[in-house]
């Protein structure tokens, strides 16, 4: 039994060796514009789901998603935030290129509670691209925005209309 667990402790430290190993001599590939490896995307993405989760206190959205309140969120995250995420109605996607990818919210929605979204927006995730907005915007332009990313597949049509590329930007 001793030379059983001297085996697994041994196998164990080798293991976190060669971890450690592999990562300071730079064989992990850190370049954001190729997809990552099969066990990286499967570490790690529930890995930043499960902190979010665990981290943003869950709790009620202060602003109601009226529909001026929807129209305000959209404003502030089309000049912020669908550079990366996308615009409804709009069919570019960048995010397949990138690792993480980009979370689409026109296409796929999300799972997460607009008191997860507003965390995210203000404290960013590290080494994702997705800053902490925290520093230059509002807690009540944050949750403005979490209400409507977490309603951006099913607004009224006043709020689509409202948010709908005018025709002089539509020609740029």
């Amino acid at each position: 039994m001793k030379n059983f667990l001297l085996g697994v402790v041994t196998g164990a430290l080798l293991l976190v060796l060669c971890g450690v190993a592999y990562l300071r001599l730079g064989f992990a590939k850190v370049r954001a514009d190729l997809a990552p490896a099969v066990w990286e995307t499967r570490l790690m993405k529930p890995a930043v789901t499960a902190s979010v989760r665990r981290q943003a206190p869950e709790m009620p959205n202060p602003v109601a998603p009226t529909e001026e309140n929807l129209i305000a969120g959209g404003k502030l995250f089309i000049n912020g935030c669908s550079g990366c995420h996308g615009r409804a109605g709009s069919e570019e996607d960048i995010s397949g290129s990138l690792f993480p990818p980009i979370p689409q919210f026109h296409k796929e929605g999300t799972s997460y509670t607009e008191a997860q979204i507003f965390w995210i927006a203000k404290h960013g995730i590290r080494r994702t691209g997705m800053f902490a907005n925290g520093k230059w915007n509002s807690d009540q332009e944050l949750w403005t925005m979490a209400a409507y990313v977490k309603r951006m597949r099913e607004l009224p049509p006043a709020v689509q209309e409202a948010l709908a590329p005018k025709k002089a930007d539509a020609a740029k």
